[in-house]
């Protein structure tokens, strides 16, 4: 069968107020598409530009099962290469192409990449607080519905709320969310031994340190943890500052995970190679979608590293599936963020309320239950869209407000 592509489309929808970006990849074949992701929620329309403009004339007529040379084609032919924007778009037709591929093999993504290494799929959860104490209640809460993993913050990362200035800032300080290092260090270590003192040591938890603090405040921070037995600190260190990894290694025991914002292999192939971390926790569509993410997890692998794939709330379900497929296959799975999104007949209310409308938009949701994720086995990806459905909810282009993080004298932090 000669299957190429016939057209590419792009699907904008924010089911839950955050932007996502599918992209639809229509074969010449009656009913034959895929769906990716390339969700970039803070530049969703220059996603769109470039899938629509840029990869769309490019990939027209070409055949859908040459999956590699596509990726390659795409990532090579705008000359400079990496980024988000491109990043997100090469994403979109990636994971599309995969979804088709399983669709037409009949078997999940997953039996693509050599079957099942377990049946299901350990997930963590966020618990937040205004306290420790409202902390502890919602990680009771996740350990009812069978969650053993939980990243615990208090307010957030550690900053006021947007708009903000504090007295103590320079006269004409801009607005944005204010940090204070030191207070964050200190609270969130107070918020790990109330947490211990109140739940035990049978939950595994993690720590989202977000980049927002000096490397040096980093390894002090890692230091002082140590007592609470954490599975893992993120993102200790921005992207800047990845040498800093061989001093945070050398002076704590804590795992380390790394890589939410990483574009490309330059930026992980020294500290995986170096043992420099624990865990490695890339967006999927931010590296370029499936391809390169089943690359780096057999690197991986290689080092003994295992992989805790972003999995927020500004990533369609689409990726979410594709997350779990690269999971199920994998031997050096390690956990899995999981936002909050349940099929239909998971009947709980999440913590940040009833999630319907993202479930109408996109149907075929793994399954959720006592703490593990499930693949439906539907082939491809098995995840679909509604797009009566997914009009409903357009996106909005705002300015964001969340990423303007300023350090105590009013000078940009990085978020």
């Amino acid at each position: 069968m000669d299957t190429k592509i016939r057209d590419i489309q792009v699907i904008l929808t924010a089911p839950e107020g955050i932007n996502l970006v599918v992209v639809k990849v229509i074969t010449n074949q009656p009913g034959l598409y895929g769906l990716g992701c390339g969700t970039f929620a803070y530049r969703h329309l220059a996603v769109k530009t470039v899938v629509e403009e840029y990869l769309k004339p490019l990939l027209t007529g070409r055949e859908v099962d040459r999956i590699e040379d596509i990726w390659q084609l795409m990532h090579q032919n705008g000359y400079w290469r990496n980024g988000p924007i491109e990043n997100n778009a090469i994403s979109g037709v990636d994971m599309a192409l995969w979804d088709i591929k399983g669709k037409m093999a009949g078997m999940p993504v997953y039996q693509l990449f050599g079957g099942k290494c377990r049946e299901g799929i350990p997930v963590y959860r966020h618990a937040d607080g205004r306290d420790a104490q409202e902390v502890c209640e919602n990680i009771l809460r996740y350990k009812e519905m069978g969650i053993t993993n939980i990243r615990c913050q208090c307010g957030g990362y550690g900053g006021d709320s947007y708009g903000t200035v504090p007295a103590t800032a320079p006269k004409g300080a801009l607005s944005g969310v204010y940090l204070d290092s030191r207070e964050y260090i200190h609270n969130t270590v107070k918020l790990f031994e109330d947490i211990r003192n109140q739940i035990g040591f049978d939950m595994n938890l993690v720590h989202d340190v977000h980049e927002r603090i000096a490397p040096v405040d980093a390894i002090k921070l890692a230091k002082a943890l140590e007592p609470y037995d954490l599975f893992f600190l993120e993102d200790p260190v921005s992207i800047e500052q990845l040498p800093w990894l061989r001093n945070l290694r050398e002076q704590t025991s804590i795992p380390i995970a790394e890589g939410e914002l990483f574009n490309n292999s330059v930026e992980w192939k020294q500290i995986i190679a170096e043992h420099l971390i624990d865990f490695i926790r890339v967006h999927l569509s931010q590296i370029g979608g499936i391809t390169p993410a089943r690359k780096l997890q057999i690197f991986a692998e290689q080092y003994g590293v295992r992989t805790a794939w972003h999995g927020p709330g500004d990533m369609s379900p689409i990726a979410h599936a594709a997350n779990i497929h690269l999971d199920l296959s994998a031997p050096n799975f390690g956990v899995q963020e999981w936002s909050g999104i349940e099929p239909p007949n998971f009947v709980i209310q999440d913590l940040k309320g009833p999630r319907g409308a993202l479930l109408e938009v996109f149907p075929g949701l793994p399954e959720f239950m006592d703490g593990y994720v499930y693949a439906n086995d539907k082939p491809g990806l098995g995840v679909d869209i509604n797009e009566k459905e997914a009009a409903k909810y357009p996106c909005e282009n705002t300015v964001v407000t969340w990423t303007q993080t300023r350090r105590r004298d009013g000078a940009l932090q990085t978020p």
